[in-house]
């Protein structure tokens, strides 16, 4: 009958030991294996800053940009849009001068079409050349009309109501011009009545006027030509008495001609003053001296 051998009590230690110390050099071995395989090369290393300080970055613009000290200020931001009371109040000052401009021209273009419709061919041509005397008694022709615009009246001295209300209308009409554009307009009255108006009449009575005004007359004629030349009807009575009083009939325009001479445009009795240095100014203001072009 065999017996059991039993190990003694040192080579079990011995062999518990040796498997302990195996253990203890496996784990070292996993542990340093993983973090060899964790741990970047160099160049990774360099990349993974490179990113990171990237995104530190763009992070830093992001909120440069977009600062704000709350979300309602975020929403409040974004909620005006691309518009703002700076833009809408450029819009509407630049449609204005646009509107302005635009009206502007098309009044300009509608004085210039008025002015040349009386250049036009086959139109009857208002005005012309002439010879008078005035009311100093020196000889005045139409040669003194050219380089500005003139305003020319025609009516006589004797005349009731109808010339001193027209005369008290061209001195108005011709102050508010000269306020504004002195020296731009040149008020001629051309009697109707050459008769009884003498440059010394004529002198004393336009004196009652305005101290500007020039008076013409001549002989019955001239004036008769320059009436016809300026479209202007007039009428005396037939077989009149030495000294008997008489009226005269006549058109009641004031001419208005450029500094070429030629007719611009006809102001008649439905202008009130104001209106007429209105038209008057306007027609001065769009004048170019052809010789300065």
């Amino acid at each position: 009958m065999s017996r059991s051998i039993a190990p003694s009590s040192g080579a079990l230690r011995s062999l518990l030991q040796s498997q302990q110390t195996t253990r203890q050099q496996c784990r070292r071995f996993l542990s340093s294996t993983a973090a060899t395989a964790r741990r970047p090369t160099a160049p990774e290393a360099s990349l993974a800053q490179q990113q990171q300080c990237l995104r530190s970055r763009v992070v830093t613009i992001e909120q440069r940009r977009f600062k704000s000290r709350s979300v309602e200020e975020q929403k409040s931001r974004y909620r005006t849009g691309p518009f703002s009371w700076k833009a809408g109040l450029l819009f509407v000052a630049t449609s204005g001068g646009l509107v302005w401009y635009f009206e502007h021209e098309k009044q300009r273009m509608q004085r210039k079409r008025v002015a040349e419709a009386t250049k036009g061919v086959g139109r009857p041509k208002v005005g012309g050349e002439f010879e008078l005397v005035d009311q100093d008694g020196k000889p005045w022709t139409s040669a003194n009309m050219k380089g500005r615009y003139s305003l020319v009246y025609f009516g006589f001295s004797h005349c009731p109501d109808i010339c001193p209300e027209e005369l008290d209308k061209m001195a108005r009409m011709f102050d508010l011009v000269e306020a504004e554009s002195p020296g731009a307009v040149l008020p001629l009255f051309i009697t109707c009545d050459p008769a009884r108006d003498t440059p010394k009449v004529l002198k004393d009575y336009l004196a009652e006027f305005h101290p500007a005004f020039i008076g013409l007359t001549g002989t019955y004629d001239q004036i008769k030509d320059v009436c016809k030349a300026y479209r202007v009807y007039f009428s005396t009575p037939k077989n009149v008495a030495p000294g008997q009083d008489y009226l005269v009939d006549h058109s009641i325009y004031f001419y208005l001609m450029d500094p070429e001479g030629d007719f611009v445009e006809a102001l008649g009795r439905q202008h009130s003053p104001e209106a007429a240095a209105k038209i008057i100014l306007s027609h001065t203001k769009d004048w170019r001296d052809p010789t300065k072009r």
